[in-house]
Formats: structure tokens, sequence, C-alpha cells
């Protein structure tokens, strides 16, 4: 494995990232395909193409404000339109970038960092408008999993939990955003 790798579940035209909310933003997201209202698009949204990652990040749906996870659908166009825009984190202190991006070690299934780095990114302004109103082509609520998953490592049975993670695998990041984002070739 790369050290600093995309991992994802994805298609010819869709990624996969996740996001946690309190039920107030996830219940009507849900419904309405796409976040709306309490959702404030104004306000910098982190996603993450690593179903472990998120769920080290919101304690598989347990953490206060993020109970519910989302598995969002969004077009690899817009994306790596992001991609392109981003500022890496530690070059952001001078700017107030709309796009960041960051690489944090991935983790395993009891939250202990890899060696291994999964990408985190940070949408704010207009393009997490974009995000919202042309890239989201839809919604799932996975805490259901999330909450599987977890009960399945606090019984020790690994393989079984393993066995139920999204499929994940290195996306194919064109030449220029390798270079862009300090990814490895």
């Amino acid at each position: 494995m790369k050290d600093k790798e995309v991992r994802a579940d994805y298609d010819d035209r869709h990624i996969t990232v996740y996001q946690a909310y309190s039920p107030a933003i996830a219940g009507p997201a849900l419904a309405a395909g796409t976040f709306v209202p309490p959702f404030r698009p104004g306000r910098m949204t982190w996603v993450k193409p690593s179903f472990l990652w998120m769920m080290y990040r919101c304690g598989w749906g347990t953490k206060e404000g993020q109970e519910r996870v989302l598995a969002v659908r969004i077009t690899r166009s817009g994306f790596e339109s992001a991609l392109r825009a981003a500022v890496l984190s530690h070059d952001a202190t001078a700017v107030k970038p709309e796009v960041r991006v960051q690489w944090d070690p991935e983790r395993d299934l009891h939250h202990n960092p890899l060696p291994h780095r999964s990408l985190q990114l940070g949408l704010a302004g207009a393009t997490s408008a974009r995000y919202v109103e042309e890239w989201v082509t839809g919604l799932t609520d996975v805490t259901p999993l999330a909450h599987e998953v977890r009960a399945l490592v606090r019984a020790g049975s690994l393989d079984a939990a393993t066995a139920r993670l999204p499929v994940e695998r290195p996306y194919p990041l064109p030449v220029d955003l390798i270079t862009h984002l300090g990814a490895s070739a």
C-alpha cells in the first residue's frame, strides 16, 4: 500500500464519501436526497473517502452531533474538480481556501493508526454549494452498518467485521492531481 493514496468505493462516474451529522441535519438531507437546511454550506464541511477513517472520526456514529453516518455518492468530475482547487492544510495558514486537503493516518478496525495515510477533503463557500447542488447524486444512511461493524469488532469477530466493510480500492488520480496533492505515485 502506498503512503498517501486515495482509497474509495467508486465506479466510472461516481465516488462515495462519508460524513456524519446530527439527526437534525441527516434526516432532512436523506429526505431531500441532498443537503438542505439546517446544513450550512458556508461552513467548512469535511468528506472522507475512507469508511474506517469516518468511523474513527465519529466513533462508529456514537459521538454527539455525529450520530448519523451518511454515504454520499458524488460525481467523480466534482470530486476531481475540488481536488484541483485544493490547498494542502499545512499550506493553508496564510489564506482561507475554499478547498482543503489533509492526509491523516488511516485507521484499522480498532481505530489504531496505520502507516499509510487517507485523504480528507474540506469544502467551504461556493465549492460547498456546488457539492450540495451539483455533485451529490445520492445519500444512504449507513448508521446501521456502522453499528453492526462496531458490534462485530467488540465481539472479536474481526473477519466478519472486515467482510461487512465497503470495498475500497485505489482511486485512479490523474497525474496532475498526484503531484498537486502530494499523493504517492
